[in-house]
């Protein structure tokens, strides 16, 4: 949006990150990069961040029978939790499709996840799926937002995100279970780098390659014996049926090819037709393999089984429940809720409900979790074929519109809870069109929890309706998504893709404002994740559609969009241009809101420039504006935190404290907690400038905690920098340099030349103090190269002082 938490104060944001605590002399930190462990610095004990343990694996399989040889085969593998020389690193379970190979792994996984204290990584890789397989860039982005690292301090690159997972993973005894995975390179780029984590991998094919370079050790899986497979039957259906003879029993399990997943769906047909003998139930399965065609298969005759078993269960459905089966075969994503299964079909959510559990009764979908459904990868297939073959094209694409108008609609209901700042960009008449079945949400908690469940769904909802010729809603949704994605700050590789997406969309429907919408999206994006010359490209483009169409609202969207990538690059005179054409527009055609941002984005380049009556003058008017209109609690926080920032800078503690005060007062914890730290960073100003030494080093590091959860690296090293003011104030020297030389290290990369500036400077009046006076030479050398380009004031006013210094 602009202002404190993207680009204001002393103490701007930025991206990356160092999960650790740290707290002083940082000499050995600065040659590891990574820090792990506790760094002690004089002073108050740090803030400490909670470091996440995920616990990722799914529960455990209920019913499990036999495979007692091989669990005891793995066990024996991976005994003593992978330590060095006793162990194998990874276990590589394969075998054909239905054979239980998933559920070995997490029946395994289950029985030696105590050995692992720091958690356990769970992902199905879907290399089996209709649709396309999880890239490792994908996984990786997620494994590390559940080791703690924040979305915009994930890597762009999918090998410099492998090796901040390896490092994340190093030392720590974790458990990675990848399911479902199709090629070696899919799993290479996720397996740890050390020992002390054990990988377990499954498979449909062989992955010699992880035996011969990565140390795997290969179980491949069979067919469960008869008498397993007899076990399993009668295990199933013992609280239903009695006096079934033992060689029927067997005779059913020889006709599902003594499969785990085929033999499942057999028992719970058995199990629910108690009145039917055995006999029956077998010859009419015997029968059915007639009816149908063989999927392609590496064994044809245990495909031929499987199959023979779905549409043995499938054709016993009542009619709504099996369109509702083959419907979901046409789900974009890879689980449903009730609501979104509902919209597939037209019915009401309660209905389909109870659908849903007659399908999960029969093991032909499985609950993820509360009202929440997945396929097995083989029982999608048959879906999906069974929907091609019994449904129309028409009704087929009239299904997947109904779905996609849901997550479209929901999505749109979602950023309403969440924000008031973006408006919707969906029609005044698409309100009649809003399906039924989409859920209210009541809080900002309520819309990000949706958000965080649907996040895999709506990227394969926008990828679907662009296929389909849904262009509208392949533009439609991620613009809506755009303010959930800015409040969470997080998701950038889906933000990303979801936009180029749309923009293609909107290009093939000739939409100028929807082209600039996806043009505007993507500058954010951009912008977020530090890749500023792209931004600005984006914005441009945005703008230049907008003047064209006379979109005056979205021209001064557009040019304060450009106007912060200009701050982000200390180009004040060009972001100053941009930003009062903004506000012009905005005060002439609105909306309010808009105008009172512009107005304090204004301010910050005003108090840059070093024009502070001018910054005093624009932030009391945005602040207006805003109480005036009722605008979100938050958007106030800005101009009161460019008020704190001027009152101190004017001596006017007890002014700028009161109005830290009415900040903090503002901040929630529905909010991004850029929010909160912009307040603690203007709050340790304060205390550092007012000498409470002690207090001010508490709050930067609080300050630094929050910056480092939300991955804004120059808030980090705004906040060491601070750290760095306040040791050198308190004569400890050596913890000075150590910390602004950290901060230096941040704003190396990528180069953020302001910013390096003005560390640099801090840096070299330490080593002055300290009796190093060639180091302090090389710093301020360095420093005034950086402040060539930059003429403003400050920038002045810094080059005139260390040019000074040099001579001297």
């Amino acid at each position: 949006m602009g202002g404190a938490v993207p680009g204001g104060p002393e103490e701007e944001a930025g991206r990356g990150g160092v999960w650790s605590h740290l707290s002083g002399s940082a000499r050995d930190v600065l040659q590891a990069g990574q820090v792990h462990g506790d760094v002690h610095f004089h002073g108050p004990a740090p803030v400490r961040a909670e470091v996440p343990v995920p616990r990722q694996l799914p529960a455990d399989v209920s019913g499990f029978v036999g495979r007692t040889a091989e669990l005891a085969e793995l066990e024996a593998l991976l005994r003593n939790g992978g330590q060095p020389g006793e162990a194998v690193p990874m276990v590589l379970i394969t075998g054909t499709a239905g054979v239980g190979k998933t559920s070995l792994a997490i029946r395994l996984a289950h029985r030696i996840g105590g050995r692992y204290p720091d958690g356990q990584l769970f992902i199905n890789l879907r290399g089996y799926d209709v649709g396309p397989a999880l890239a490792p860039a994908a996984v990786l982005e997620r494994f590390l937002r559940a080791l703690g690292v924040p979305g915009p301090a994930v890597p762009d690159g999918p090998e410099e995100r492998a090796e901040l997972y390896r490092s994340l993973l190093a030392g720590k005894r974790m458990l990675v279970v990848l399911d479902n995975a199709a090629t070696v390179g899919q799993v290479r780029p996720l397996l740890p780098g050390t020992a002390g984590c054990v990988t377990v991998v499954t498979s449909r094919h062989r992955l010699s390659g992880l035996a011969v370079r990565d140390g795997a050790r290969r179980l491949t899986l069979g067919l469960l014996s008869e008498e397993e497979s007899a076990d399993l039957i009668t295990a199933a259906t013992r609280s239903y049926r009695t006096g079934d003879d033992p060689g029927q029993i067997t005779e059913l399990a020889r006709l599902c090819a003594r499969l785990p997943l085929a033999l499942r769906i057999a028992a719970e047909r058995a199990a629910t037709r108690p009145q039917l003998a055995l006999p029956r139930l077998t010859a009419q399965l015997r029968d059915e393999s007639t009816l149908w065609e063989a999927l392609s298969s590496p064994d044809e005759d245990e495909a031929d089984a499987v199959r023979t078993v779905f549409a043995w269960s499938y054709r016993t459905l009542p009619p709504p429940a099996a369109r509702l089966f083959r419907l979901l075969g046409l789900h974009p994503g890879p689980d449903f809720s009730v609501p979104a299964a509902a919209a597939l079909t037209g019915q009401d959510p309660r209905q389909t409900y109870a659908l849903l559990d007659l399908l999960a009764g029969a093991h032909l979908i499985q609950p993820t979790g509360a009202d929440r459904y997945q396929f097995h990868d083989l029982l999608r297939a048959y879906a999906t074929d069974q929907a091609h073959q019994e449904e129309t094209p028409e009704d087929r694409h009239a299904a997947l519109e109904r779905a996609a108008a849901w997550y479209l609609h929901t999505t749109d209901a979602a950023r309403a809870a969440a924000q008031s700042y973006y408006p919707s960009v969906l029609p005044a008449e698409a309100e009649r069109a809003r399906p039924k079945s989409v859920p209210a949400f009541t809080t900002p908690q309520e819309a990000f929890a949706w958000h965080e469940y649907e996040q895999a769904n709506l990227l394969a909802v926008v990828r679907t309706a662009a296929q389909a010729g849904l262009d509208e809603i392949a533009w439609q949704l991620p613009a809506t998504l755009h303010g959930i994605h800015i409040a969470r700050g997080a998701f950038f590789d889906d933000w990303r893709e979801m936009a180029r997406t749309g923009l293609e969309a909107a290009r093939r429907l000739a939409d100028r404002r929807a082209q600039a919408l996806m043009h505007d999206t993507l500058g954010m994006v951009c912008k977020d994740s530090r890749r500023l010359a792209q931004a600005a490209e984006h914005h441009q483009a945005a703008l230049d559609l907008r003047t064209a169409l006379g979109d005056f609202a979205g021209v001064a969207a557009s040019a304060n969009g450009l106007g912060l990538v200009h701050q982000l690059r200390h180009e004040l005179a060009d972001a100053r241009t941009r930003l009062e054409q903004a506000l012009a527009i905005c005060r002439e055609h609105g909306p309010p809101s808009r105008t009172g941002v512009t107005l304090c984005n204004l301010g910050y380049i005003a108090w840059e420039l070093g024009e502070l009556r001018q910054a005093t003058r624009y932030a009391h008017q945005s602040l207006h504006i805003h109480r005036r209109t009722g605008a979100d609690s938050y958007v106030r926080i800005d101009p009161l935190l460019l008020l704190a920032r001027l009152a101190r800078e004017t001596g006017h503690y007890t002014q700028a404290a009161n109005y830290l005060g009415d900040a903090t007062a503002l901040t929630d914890r529905t909010f991004p907690p850029a929010f909160e730290a912009a307040v603690r960073l203007e709050q340790a100003a304060l205390l550092r400038e007012q000498n409470h030494h002690d207090q001010a080093l508490e709050a930067y590091w609080a300050c630094e905690t929050l910056q480092r959860s939300i991955g804004d690296r120059l808030g980090q090293a705004k906040a060491y920098n601070g750290i760095g003011r306040t040791q050198r104030a308190l004569g400890h020297l050596p913890e000075a340099i150590d910390f602004h030389t950290m901060a230096a290290r941040i704003l190396r990369d990528p180069p953020q030349p302001w910013e390096l500036a003005q560390t640099l400077a801090h840096l070299s009046d330490a080593q002055t103090d300290h009796g190093r006076p060639g180091h302090a030479r090389q710093h301020r050398t360095e420093a005034l190269a950086l402040l060539t380009g930059f003429p403003d004031p400050r920038a002045t006013a810094l080059r005139r002082r260390l040019e000074g210094l040099i001579t001297d």
